[in-house]
C-alpha cells in the first residue's frame, strides 16, 4: 500500500514553485492562454446566464471594490468578480482545454486569479505564476479523476474548484499547510453535473462560476485558519472515492517541476463543444482536399471515442445556439456549409433548414484505435458518402489549436478581436490596448484593471 500523501505533495508544490522555477517557454505560453482567455471572457457580454450571474453577483455587492468585471465595466470584491469573469469566459466555447484531464483550465484560474492580483496589488509576474500553478495542480487532479468520472461529472467545475483555490492561494502566499487546508475545503465542494445538455440548461456557467468562487472562498478561509481534509482527493471518502472508478493518484504527483501540463494545454478554434473538433477538422480536410461541397454529401460517418458519445449523445435537436454547438451533427454540418464554424456561424445559421438537414445525417460510432488513444491524444476520422455513391475517408492525427498545431500569437490576437467583435464587449481599440498589456504583463508592478476604470 503506498504511503505517499499525494495531497500534501501537491499541495506544497502548489504553495511553494517560485517564477525562477519556471522555465521562459512556459511563462511564454501561460501568456499566450492568459490573452486567449480574455477574448473568450470579453465575448460573453450579452449572454443570458451570464447577464443573470453577474446581476445576481451585483445584486449581492458591494458595488464597487478592487475587481473588476469584465462584462460590465464594473467592479466589486474579488469573490463576485471572480464569478462573473468565469461564467462569462465559458460561455461561448473558446477557452481553452488540456486534453488528458478533459478540463478547461483557464476559465477557473485566470478569473479568480485576476481578480485577487488586483484586489491584492500583486504584479504580473506574481499574477503569471500563480496561474500557471493553478494550471498544473487542476490538470493533475483532472487527470487523476479518469474517464470514469468524466461520464458523468464535468470535470471543469470538479477539478476547477481545486485549480481556483491553488491560484488564489499562491497570490494569498499560503504555506504548504494551509495551501492543503484549501484544498480540503474547495474538494469537498466540488459539483457538476451533465444532465443539464438534456435540457439546454444554463448550468454549465455556473459550474465555472462555481469553481472560480468556492476555489477563492477556500483560499481565504485556509489563510485565517479554517481546516480542510488533508486526503481530500485520494481519501477513502475523499473526492476520488465519491466520483471516480479509475482514480490513479500517481497522476498528482506526476513529474511536477519536470513536466509542465500547462503548456500541453490546446486553444480551441472553432466555437463549440472540443470533442466536435477533431472530426470538424477531418471533414474539413476531406472536403478540401476532394474539392467536394456540402450539397454533394448524402451522409457522414464520424469515428470517435466514448467520451464523445457520452458528452454528444444526448444533444439530437438543439433548440439553442449554446445546445447546438454541443450536436456533432450541427457542428459538422456548419462545417461543410461554411468551412469554419465560428460564433457567427452559429448564432445566424445553426437552426438553418439545409444545416438541421445534413445535421440528421451525421452519426457516430465508437472506434476502438481513437478510443484507446484518447484522452491523450483525440484523433479524427470521418467517413464521407457521397450523392453519387463514392466513400471517402477523412483523418486528423492533431486537430487546429493541440500543441503540434498550435495557434500563433497573432492568431491569438485576431481570435480575441473576433471575440470581442462578435459580443459587442469592448471596440478594436480598447482590446487592443488590453491585448499589449497583457502581452507585456510580466512588466507590470501592479495588475490592474483591462477595460473598466480602477476604483
Amino acid at each position: 500500500m503506498s504511503t505517499i500523501h499525494y495531497s500534501k505533495v501537491l499541495a506544497d508544490f502548489a504553495a511553494t514553485l517560485k517564477p525562477a522555477d519556471i522555465p521562459e517557454d512556459v511563462m511564454r505560453r501561460g501568456e499566450d492562454l492568459l490573452v486567449d482567455w480574455f477574448g473568450s471572457a470579453v465575448a460573453g457580454k450579452g449572454a443570458t446566464p451570464v447577464e443573470i450571474l453577474t446581476r445576481f453577483a451585483e445584486q449581492m455587492g458591494p458595488t464597487s471594490g478592487p475587481s473588476e468585471i469584465l462584462v460590465h465595466r464594473s467592479s466589486s470584491s474579488p469573490y463576485l468578480a471572480a464569478m462573473s469573469n468565469a461564467a462569462a469566459s465559458h460561455v461561448v466555447e473558446q477557452d481553452d482545454l488540456h486534453n488528458s484531464s478533459v478540463f478547461h483550465p483557464a476559465t477557473v484560474v485566470f478569473s479568480p486569479a485576476l481578480a485577487c492580483a488586483q484586489a491584492l496589488g500583486r504584479s504580473g509576474t506574481e499574477f503569471l505564476t500563480a496561474a500557471i500553478v493553478g494550471y498544473e495542480v487542476g490538470i493533475r487532479v483532472g487527470e487523476f479523476l479518469g474517464r470514469s468520472h468524466y461520464k458523468t461529472f464535468h470535470t471543469t467545475g470538479t477539478a476547477g474548484s481545486l485549480a481556483s483555490a491553488t491560484a488564489v492561494g499562491h497570490l494569498l502566499k499560503l504555506s504548504p499547510e494551509q495551501m492543503l487546508h484549501a484544498f480540503g475545503s474547495a474538494g469537498t465542494q466540488s459539483a457538476g453535473l451533465w444532465e443539464f445538455l438534456r435540457d439546454a440548461a444554463d448550468s454549465k456557467q455556473l459550474h465555472t462560476a462555481h469553481a472560480a468562487g468556492t476555489g477563492l472562498m477556500s483560499a481565504y478561509l485556509a489563510q485565517v485558519g479554517f481546516t480542510g481534509a488533508q486526503h481530500i482527493l485520494e481519501g477513502k471518502q475523499g473526492l476520488a472515492a465519491g466520483m471516480s472508478s479509475d482514480a490513479d493518484p500517481s497522476y498528482l504527483v506526476d513529474r511536477l517541476g519536470t513536466r509542465w501540463a500547462s503548456a500541453e494545454t490546446s486553444f480551441k478554434y472553432h466555437a463549440s463543444c472540443r470533442h466536435t473538433h477533431p472530426a470538424a477538422d477531418a471533414l474539413l480536410h476531406t472536403m478540401q482536399s476532394n474539392h467536394i461541397q456540402a450539397q454533394d454529401i448524402a451522409r457522414v460517418v464520424t469515428h470517435v471515442h466514448q467520451g464523445a458519445i457520452d458528452v454528444l449523445g444526448p444533444v439530437t435537436h438543439p433548440t439553442t445556439v449554446h445546445q447546438s454547438k454541443f450536436s456533432m451533427g450541427t457542428v459538422l454540418a456548419v462545417i461543410a456549409y461554411h468551412r469554419f464554424a465560428g460564433l457567427q456561424e452559429f448564432a445566424n445559421h445553426f437552426s438553418d433548414p439545409e444545416i438541421c438537414a445534413l445535421r440528421d445525417r451525421v452519426t457516430m460510432e465508437l472506434d476502438p484505435e481513437i478510443d484507446a488513444a484518447y484522452p491523450k491524444r483525440w484523433i479524427g476520422k470521418v467517413t464521407v458518402i457521397l450523392k453519387d455513391g463514392r466513400q471517402l475517408q477523412g483523418r486528423v492525427d492533431e486537430p487546429k489549436g493541440d500543441p503540434g498545431n498550435t495557434l500563433t500569437r497573432t492568431e491569438i490576437t485576431d481570435k480575441a478581436l473576433r471575440l470581442a467583435a462578435f459580443s459587442g464587449g469592448a471596440t478594436p481599440l480598447e482590446m487592443t490596448s488590453a491585448i499589449d498589456a497583457l502581452w507585456s504583463i510580466r512588466n507590470q508592478t501592479k495588475v490592474g484593471f483591462l477595460l473598466g476604470p480602477q476604483t
